[in-house]
C-alpha cells in the first residue's frame, strides 16, 4: 500500500510539474510527422488484464505492420524525426505517468508486455508477472535499456534473438524484484531509472545488487 499511495503522489506531482513541457511536445507532434499526438497499445497487466498503455506518437501510424513489426530496431525507418528524440531521451514514455495515477501500472515493476511478447515468456514466468502492476520502469527495463542495439545487431533475427535469449533472461530478472520487492527497492529503483536517463551507461546495477540472475553469454 506504501509504494501504490507513493505511485499516487509522485506521478500526480510529475503531470503537474511537467503539463507545460507536455503540451508543448503534444503541439510539436500535432503539427510534425503524421499529426498523432498519443499512441496507446494494448499490454498485459495485473491480473492477466489487457489496458492501453499510452505514450507519445514517435513512429509511422501503421508502424505495428512494417518492418519489424512490434519489435524496434535501432535507426529504425519508422521513426519519425521528432520521434527519435523523444525516445532517446525516453519523453515518450512519460504519458505513462496517466497509466500509474489510475492504476494500471506502478512507476516500479515488471515492465507491460505486448501480449505477443508477453506470450514467449516461459509459463512460470508469466504466472508470476500478473500477479504484480507493471512498472513504468525496473529492473528488466534498467538491464536491458540498451535493447534496440541488442537486437540490431548485423546477422540477427531481431524475433528469434528476443523469444530465446532476451525474453528468458528478462523474465528472470523480474521474478528476483518479485521476489525482492518492497519499499526500499522501489525506491532504490527510481534513483537507478533516473541515473540511467542521465547517463546511461555508468548505471551500477550489478554492484549494487549482486544476487541478480546471471546474464546469458
Amino acid at each position: 500500500m506504501a509504494t501504490r499511495a507513493l505511485d499516487i503522489l509522485l506521478s500526480g506531482v510529475a503531470l503537474l510539474c511537467l503539463s507545460p513541457f507536455l503540451v508543448a511536445i503534444a503541439v510539436a507532434l500535432r503539427f510534425s510527422g503524421e499529426g498523432e499526438i498519443l499512441y496507446r497499445q494494448q499490454r498485459v497487466g495485473l491480473g492477466g488484464r489487457h489496458f492501453g498503455l499510452l505514450k507519445f506518437a514517435t513512429m509511422l501510424k501503421d508502424s505495428p505492420n512494417l518492418g519489424s513489426g512490434l519489435i524496434t530496431l535501432q535507426n529504425d525507418p519508422r521513426v519519425l524525426p521528432l520521434g527519435r528524440f523523444l525516445r532517446r531521451t525516453k519523453l515518450n514514455e512519460v504519458p505513462q505517468l496517466v497509466n500509474v495515477l489510475i492504476g494500471d501500472m506502478s512507476l516500479i515493476g515488471p515492465r507491460p508486455q505486448a501480449p505477443p511478447h508477453f506470450d514467449v515468456f516461459p509459463e512460470h514466468v508469466k504466472a508470476e508477472l500478473v500477479k504484480v502492476r507493471p512498472g513504468l520502469s525496473g529492473i528488466g527495463s534498467i538491464v536491458f535499456r540498451d535493447e534496440e542495439t541488442l537486437l540490431s545487431k548485423p546477422g540477427r533475427d531481431p524475433e528469434r534473438y528476443y523469444a530465446e535469449v532476451i525474453a528468458p533472461h528478462k523474465g528472470e530478472l523480474e521474478l528476483w524484484f518479485i521476489r525482492h520487492q518492497g519499499l526500499g527497492l522501489y525506491l532504490a529503483l527510481i534513483g537507478l531509472t533516473l541515473w540511467a536517463i542521465v547517463w546511461p551507461r555508468g548505471v551500477p546495477v550489478r554492484a549494487l545488487f549482486r544476487d541478480l540472475p546471471e546474464a546469458p553469454s
